[in-house]
């Protein structure tokens, strides 16, 4: 399925709120002038308000699957709005998927 490829100034977040940034393993190809993301990059998540009975469990990272099946960046499938994002915890739980709120609409890939 088609979607337009997520880069660096893409807003992606965990389903609670909290913001997620990426350091991208990617930073010769770009798309709108941004990095392009690969499945293999793995966000880190600051501010999710995420608890269980008043305890805090945030979520601290989004790991990657479903990405672009025919276009790749050095050999790994680059990021679409149609990939999944799985938000986990600390301990690696998954705890919900993440929200592609904003992404460039210049390149699309399948």
């Amino acid at each position: 399925m088609p979607g337009f490829v997520l880069t660096v100034a893409s807003t992606i977040q965990c389903m609670h709120g909290g913001s997620a940034s990426v350091v991208p393993s990617n930073t010769k190809v770009l798309a709108d002038n941004s990095p392009v993301l690969v499945q293999s990059d793995i966000h880190t998540v600051a501010g999710c308000p995420f608890n269980v009975s008043g305890s805090p469990v945030p979520c601290v990272t989004i790991s990657w699957s479903a990405g672009a099946t025919k276009v790749k960046v050095n050999n790994t499938a680059v990021l679409i709005q149609t990939s999944v994002g799985q938000c986990k915890n600390a301990a690696g739980a998954v705890q919900g998927m993440a929200i592609i709120a904003n992404t460039q609409t210049k390149v699309s890939a399948t």
